[in-house]
């Protein structure tokens, strides 16, 4: 009887041992998570009583010094005690930052993008309930010889703008173009290299939000009006689609 659970006791521990392996087995099972920030973000001016909503974005990103590729986590949180309405989160690229996919979500047309943005997706998040968040895997390609900002607008329904995140840059003071990657922090104004690095300025790049820190609630409000009003309709064509075309 000693040995039968001498030899539970193993395999329960072998067992044990095999979990925390697959914990700390590398990317696959993953990797220590990069923290998400709300930095540049600020409520919309009719926020639903009970209703907090917010985004975040990684507080670092790597993007590969030969393709530009990088990845993004945009997450849109209720933080209040009441369930949110129908939301809708737009994922817009701007200047050397390109949006070139947001997973279940559709690409803005051309035409309905915010002013200077370059590429934008829009993301049918639903409702959330208190206390809730969904994440949305975000591609992006990034020109390391120019500046790249994100913006994460959310609306409801009828197209009230509920927050806004940004437009927001990623970049690095110290570039390391010998690297295979180049780390970019959130709210830093990057240091472009390569030959074309100093240029011309990007379009769009007139209202960058300071390189560090939340900018104050008038100066966002007044960028995230002007980024819906000047989409051409974006708010209304996102709104008024079918809702058999969402996701």
């Amino acid at each position: 009887m000693r040995l039968f659970d001498r030899r539970i006791h193993v395999r329960r521990t072998a067992a044990a041992v095999a979990v925390l392996g697959l914990a700390f087995a590398g990317p696959a099972f993953g990797a220590e998570p990069v923290p998400g920030s709300g930095q540049g973000g600020t409520p919309g001016p009719k926020v639903p009583a009970g209703v907090k909503v917010a985004t975040e974005l990684p507080s670092r990103i790597s993007v590969d010094n030969t393709t530009g590729k990088t990845s993004i986590t945009a997450t849109v949180l209720n933080k209040g005690k009441k369930e949110s309405p129908r939301l809708t989160l737009l994922v817009v690229g701007f200047d050397a930052m390109r949006i070139t996919g947001v997973k279940g979500c559709d690409p803005i047309p051309e035409g309905k993008l915010p002013k200077g943005s370059n590429s934008g997706f829009s993301c049918d998040v639903g409702t959330l309930a208190a206390g809730k968040n969904r994440s949305y895997p975000v591609s992006a390609t990034y020109d390391l010889k120019g500046k790249g900002r994100i913006c994460l607008p959310v609306m409801d329904g009828d197209g009230a703008l509920l927050w806004q995140q940004g437009p927001v840059p990623f970049g690095t003071s110290k570039p390391t173009p010998n690297a295979p990657d180049t780390p970019l922090l959130l709210g830093t104004d990057n240091v472009p290299f390569g030959p074309d690095s100093s240029a011309r300025p990007s379009p769009g790049a007139s209202g960058t939000l300071p390189s560090t820190g939340a900018p104050g609630r008038t100066a966002v409000l007044a960028l995230g009006g002007g980024l819906l009003l000047a989409a051409g309709g974006a708010g209304l064509w996102l709104t008024r689609r079918p809702r058999s075309a969402r996701h």
